[in-house]
């Protein structure tokens, strides 16, 4: 996979382009595997100590690419890793990208646009999708599919509401509040200047957007945070429940750590949209919204059990819920059929719009479970990554 993901990136269209490989003292023979696949040997140039990070064992140059560049490390998670990449880095900009994920071709140009319009701009997040049974040939996703696995498929209208209806629109208010740490660029002097990723929680990747909201809102400067339809990054996604389950209990823990973090935002008209819409829409509808949504089953259940339950009103109730969020669901799906048809079959785009609707009657259940018990991870102190297995590309 690693190999893949760094021929991937090699294989970007972009005129000047280093690519960083980050090994985080791993012992899966993935400096074996990296060193035979592109001809590393030790390097010569300095390494710029601009932000903490465990202590680097060796940094490496390939014979055969010229820009490719590995550091291998002490282990320290993924935020020190980021953070020793970022050091070792040679250019204004810094583009992040998982080991197990793979960008187009073309991506690299399209998100670093905004940089070059808007000087204010510091940060910029792309589109990431489930590659899960895509065609993938030499680190490029040749055809897109569907994925066969239930699981994957409900993933993926996920990822489709959450980037092209949810991360669109708080792009346009001015409010962003997370970029995907799968696929995100920044301004190196940016992410330097507030003092790189924070080690101690498992959503580096928000934690660091609110802080740069934060940072940037108190010095008075000028700065933009913005998210890109057009760009795509391509990621595996979990297919059992368990891997699934452990991965939305990281994201609850990460994205409680980063609001607790950046608590000053909370309806603080000095941070504007942010701190007024952004920040409390999170809190209300992303953070507690699962603990009001379990609290309501238990609810009707006891209704049910004391017969005290007004039927119709419970149905209607329920119907309309459940058109509320295929109608979101179903909106997101045309939008990407009708703009970027990166899934062009309509069969697939059908096959996804059943699967909008069928989420409501089971699978959102167990999100929302999974993430109260995110919250009771957060709450316990609970600490670790808890990485989901994936399979190789």
């Amino acid at each position: 996979t690693i190999a893949n993901t760094v021929a991937s990136v090699l294989a970007v269209r972009y005129p000047e382009l280093e690519v960083v490989v980050v090994n985080d003292g791993s012992s899966d023979g993935t400096m074996e595997v990296l060193k035979q696949t592109f001809q590393l040997v030790p390097s010569e140039r300095p390494v710029r100590a601009e932000i903490p990070c465990q202590p680097i064992i060796a940094v490496y140059d390939s014979l055969t690419h010229p820009g490719l560049r590995v550091v291998d490390k002490q282990p320290g998670g993924k935020a020190d890793a980021l953070n020793a990449g970022i050091n070792a880095s040679s250019y204004p900009l810094v583009c992040n990208i998982d080991a197990d994920s793979i960008i187009d071709v073309q991506s690299m140009v399209q998100i670093t646009r905004p940089f070059l319009e808007d000087h204010r701009v510091v940060a910029v997040g792309g589109v990431v999708m489930p590659a899960n049974d895509c065609v993938i040939e030499n680190g490029e996703v040749k055809e897109v599919r569907v994925a066969r696995r239930p699981l994957a498929r409900f993933q993926i209208v996920e990822y489709v509401r959450a980037f092209l209806f949810g991360r669109l629109g708080w792009s346009r208010l001015d409010a962003l509040m997370i970029i995907s740490g799968a696929f995100a660029i920044f301004r190196r002097s940016a992410v330097v200047e507030v003092g790189g990723y924070r080690t101690d929680t498992v959503g580096e990747d928000m934690e660091l957007v609110l802080r740069m909201h934060r940072f940037y809102s108190d010095a008075k400067k000028p700065y933009r945070i913005v998210f890109l339809p057009d760009p795509i990054c391509w990621t595996q996604v979990p297919e059992d429940l368990r891997s699934l389950a452990r991965q939305r209990r990281r994201w609850q823990r990460g994205l409680a750590q980063s609001l607790l973090a950046n608590h000053q935002l909370f309806f603080n008209p000095r941070y504007g949209k942010v701190g007024l819409l952004g920040y409390p829409f999170f809190v209300f509808f992303e953070l507690l919204s699962p603990v009001v949504e379990l609290i309501g089953y238990v609810a009707v259940a006891v209704a049910i059990g004391l017969h005290a339950l007004n039927w119709p009103l419970a149905l209607a109730f329920l119907v309309c819920a459940m058109l509320l969020g295929s109608i979101l669901s179903a909106s997101s799906l045309l939008l990407e059929h009708l703009s970027f048809r990166k899934y062009p079959s309509l069969r697939d785009t059908l096959t996804l719009f059943a699967y909008g609707i069928a989420e409501n009657l089971g699978y959102r259940q167990l999100h929302s479970l999974w993430r109260c018990l995110g919250l009771l991870d957060f709450v316990r102190g609970t600490q670790g990554w808890g990485q989901p297995a994936r399979r190789a590309f």
